[in-house]
């Protein structure tokens, strides 16, 4: 019976493995002349010829009877020395063949026939790591950590590795494909065995079992199946003893505020809290509650500037984040949900989990997002939390999107009249609100004068004025063209919004870009997209344009920002793996997740 490994030796072994040597030194005999190769060379010096900047000397190779030369730059006297003429040395580097056969910079050797894994470029500090590595990785340990035998295999080979191996490294500079996938497939599985560590779960304070058909019933259209899917997957979340975590992503207009208003359903007769990011999208989606939740249900609406009242009135509270400044008890919430979360900080959405926990006891957390994340990323993060993606939406979107300089203005100005004359709406974002010296573009500021000349129904507003959430109201049901920043990427909906101008859109990321596209053609309104820009060519923006898919544009955020620091949640993008990539591998995650549900260390 094979003995089990201990999980501190086990993490040892883990982390030798993944960090593997960064090149090898082959000191093999050199088998064959089929140039160019790596090894080591039996010699005798025959001629010398040295110039300021080199020293070249001619040398028999003894077991192929053919001449070598070989060339020394920047030459030191001590090297004449190790050469001497007529004797036999060993002479380690690559061997390639111009004119004749040649090595650069050769190193004598003392010793030949062995390949030494080089993890660092001291020589005292390589032996002592070599020294480590080889007593922990052992074929004992590899076969006691239970993974199958074709990847201890390739493991093994990066360590101890065979002529040809070496020959593959030297050659392209990179492991070998089997090796590689190793690899890759150890750092996801221990990424994952670490998240899984992580995870803390907690007994819920209440089991919801709330009838929701009869609400989905009530509804006058019928259901998508992501919002179906979303629907079971939370209802089986909160008949748990195990308080839920979940999050729901869809695309732009995907329907996610349907799904809130049946979790709150679910969680009927007990209570329900939802904080939202703008006040404009509070008033929506009480709007929305009231409309289509039944009337036995109390829903409170909590903003800034909301009279005083007590959450113990009602049974669905909605609010801004001035729901955590109200000093209410709620510990007898069961569910605590917030919408566009990444909006949040973590201690925010914290704060509010805080309040709704009693006697270590939590609330079911539900976090809705329509900015996708990667499929990859979701696999990777769901030890710590349950992922649903709604992949479709009520109604399908017809929205062009195209890149558009300075010499198509005249063109875009006829569209947006034509559209106006449809009683259609524009949106134009500015990426700043007053001029800038560092920037050459127009500020929202400046725009002003001449779209208010041009135009009737032009309002304007940025994310700085307190008085924006009733700008954009009132735009909503009266106006023509809105000037704007980025304030307009979250939340409202704007019916008969067909057009949205983003200026300098290469200054912004793709889930901004893909948002602030998202507001128009909310209910199948034909939609354009204008991407307004002095680049001449943007190839982010091509592949943006010709993206329309929520969770394509995540892949394609992926590609250019990498995955971020998952674990710890200190860095939103950047190289996180050494081996793994999330754009490319995502089948070795998916056999990285079926060897964890095999082997736990």
């Amino acid at each position: 019976m094979k003995e089990e490994i201990f999980p501190n030796q086990a993490q040892m072994v883990i982390e030798a493995l993944l960090n593997p040597p960064k090149t090898y030194q082959n000191l093999s005999l050199i088998p064959t002349l089929k140039t160019p190769i790596y090894g080591v060379l039996r010699i005798r010096p025959i001629t010398y010829d040295k110039s300021p900047k080199a020293l070249k000397i001619r040398a028999a190779m003894l077991d192929f009877d053919e001449i070598l030369e070989m060339v020394i730059f920047h030459p030191k006297p001590f090297h004449r020395a190790l050469f001497p003429v007529d004797e036999v040395i060993y002479v380690y580097g690559v061997v390639q063949k111009r004119f004749g056969y040649e090595m650069i910079q050769p190193k004598v050797v003392k010793e030949f026939g062995k390949i030494l894994p080089i993890f660092s470029k001291h020589k005292a500090k390589n032996t002592k790591i070599l020294n480590q590595v080889h007593h922990l990785i052992t074929r004992e340990n590899l076969e006691r950590l239970g993974f199958p035998q074709e990847m201890i295999d390739a493991l093994w080979e990066v360590f101890y590795p065979t002529l040809d191996f070496v020959t593959f490294f030297e050659k392209n500079k990179a492991f070998p494909p089997a090796s590689l996938e190793a690899l890759k497939m150890l750092e996801v599985y221990w990424h994952l065995q670490k998240l899984k560590r992580k995870k803390i779960e907690f007994p819920a304070k209440f089991q919801c079992d709330g009838d929701h058909q009869p609400f989905v019933d009530s509804l006058p259209f019928a259901l998508t199946q992501g919002q179906k899917q979303a629907i079971e997957q939370i209802a089986l979340d909160l008949r748990q003893n195990i308080a839920a975590r979940r999050v729901v992503m869809g695309d732009v207009g995907c329907g996610k505020t349907i799904v809130i208003l049946a979790s709150v359903m679910m969680a009927y007769p007990y209570k329900s809290i939802l904080m939202v990011p703008t006040t404009i999208l509070a008033h929506q989606i009480y709007s929305e509650a009231q409309k289509f939740l039944p009337d036995f249900v109390r829903i409170g609406l909590f903003v800034g500037d909301s009279k005083r009242q007590n959450f113990e009135e009602f049974d669905f509270v909605i609010g801004t984040q001035a729901l955590l400044y109200q000093n209410e008890d709620l510990s007898d919430f069961a569910l605590v949900m917030s919408d566009e979360q990444h909006r949040f900080g973590t201690m925010q959405r914290h704060t509010l989990e805080k309040l709704a926990s009693k006697s270590g006891k939590k609330p079911h957390i539900l976090q809705f997002s329509a900015t996708p994340i990667p499929r990859t990323m979701a696999m990777l993060q769901s030890e710590l939390i349950a992922h649903t993606l709604i992949q479709d939406t009520p109604f399908s979107k017809d929205i062009s999107t195209q890149i558009i300089r300075n010499e198509d203005f005249t063109s875009l100005l006829r569209h947006i009249q034509a559209e106006i004359a449809q009683d259609h709406q524009i949106a134009i974002v500015y990426p700043l609100v007053e001029e800038s010296e560092r920037l050459d573009y127009m500020s929202l500021s400046q725009a002003q004068g001449f779209w208010m000349k041009h135009f009737e129904g032009v309002y304007s507003t940025n994310g700085g004025d307190k008085n924006k959430d009733e700008v954009l109201a009132e735009f909503r049901d009266r106006g023509s063209i809105l000037l704007a920043t980025t304030v307009i990427e979250v939340g409202i909906s704007l019916p008969r919004l067909s057009t949205i101008v983003i200026v300098g859109a290469e200054r912004m990321g793709f889930a901004t870009l893909h948002q602030l596209r998202g507001r128009v053609s909310r209910n199948g309104l034909r939609g354009y997209c204008f991407l307004f820009t002095h680049q001449k060519q943007s190839q982010r923006l091509q592949e943006f344009a010709q993206t329309k898919s929520g969770f394509e544009i995540a892949e394609l955020d992926l590609r250019y920002r990498k995955s971020g620091d998952l674990l710890e949640g200190k860095n939103q993008s950047g190289d996180e793996f050494v081996f793994f990539d999330p754009v490319c591998d995502l089948y070795v995650l998916q056999k990285a997740k079926e060897l964890q549900i095999r082997i736990s260390i």
